[in-house]
């Protein structure tokens, strides 16, 4: 029994193309791999074999990723919408960059209810969160406490509120005069985690600005201009990373499209779903993600 209904007969779902998406998550394993490693402070040219450093954090990396996108992907086709293979993008391999610019699916058919809107704007999400869980728990259980003295001078990373949970539940209260130096594994995990809220950001047509259009409407463009002032804001109080958050998107643009039943009203299930996702952003946003030690 389905528990909506299409206003037309969805079309045929295409084969999504494989070979473009596959070469590129090969190449990201390898840009991940080395990032990893020149993390771990390998010489990679003149030891080859220290590339091995750079797997635990490239596997746990596009795990979280991977999850994420194949979660909007799983969710699309359930409901008749035809998109592309989950696509990780390559990047620099050379700290500070991570060695891939994440991974993207597009849509290439209507969302048609706003049931599908939020299962496909809140599975990615939801699903990279659980993954980054596990992976940030392990990370921090294998992390070591150092002196605050000898990372003077490095870039520190701001910790969210579940981050900051999962630090106190496997590291314990750590001294005003120490830090954490984090596994690479933890690192991964923090990245999954400050992905996720940068999706969830409720403006536009990001993950988050999908849930807020499926509960507010037409107020949806109201609301993501709010939302840019307070990026700016916080450009301005905490870091001067969110001016370009806020450019960004404004450029890609705040608006988003109508499902094509606007009078299909929201289920119990479905807002659950949508305050859930809301809720994890809430839990993973960090106003001040990076800053000198």
């Amino acid at each position: 029994m389905k528990d909506y209904e299409y206003p037309f007969d969805p079309a045929p779902m295409e084969r999504p193309k494989v070979l473009l998406p596959a070469v590129l998550f090969l190449a990201t394993i390898v840009t991940t791999v080395m990032a990893g490693a020149l993390y771990q402070g390998a010489d990679i040219f003149a030891d080859p074999y220290s590339l091995t450093k750079g797997i635990p954090f490239s596997l746990s990396l596009l795990l979280i990723l991977g999850t994420h996108e194949l979660g909007h992907f799983l969710a699309s086709r359930r409901h008749g919408v035809v998109t592309t293979l989950p696509t990780f993008i390559p990047g620099p391999p050379i700290p500070p960059m991570i060695g891939t610019f994440g991974a993207v699916i597009r849509i290439k058919s209507p969302i048609t209810t706003k049931a599908a809107l939020v299962e496909i704007g809140a599975s990615g999400p939801l699903a990279g969160f659980v993954i980054a869980l596990f992976v940030t728990w392990w990370g921090l259980d294998h992390s070591t406490i150092v002196p605050r003295t000898a990372a003077a001078g490095s870039l520190g990373l701001g910790s969210s509120l579940i981050f900051h949970a999962l630090s106190y539940i496997t590291v314990g209260p750590i001294p005003a005069t120490h830090d954490v130096l984090l596994h690479p594994v933890a690192f991964a995990g923090w990245i999954g985690f400050f992905v996720t809220a940068m999706n969830l950001l409720p403006i536009g047509q990001l993950d988050g600005g999908h849930l807020i259009y499926s509960l507010l409407g037409r107020r949806h463009r109201l609301f993501s201009m709010v939302m840019i002032g307070l990026l700016i804001l916080l450009g301005i109080l905490s870091w001067p990373g969110w001016f370009v958050w806020a450019a960004l998107i404004t450029i890609i643009g705040i608006w988003h499209p109508p499902v094509e039943d606007q009078r299909e009203p929201m289920d119990s299930k479905r807002r659950l779903i949508a305050f859930s996702a809301l809720a994890v952003f809430i839990l993973t946003f960090i106003p001040t993600p990076f800053y000198i030690v």
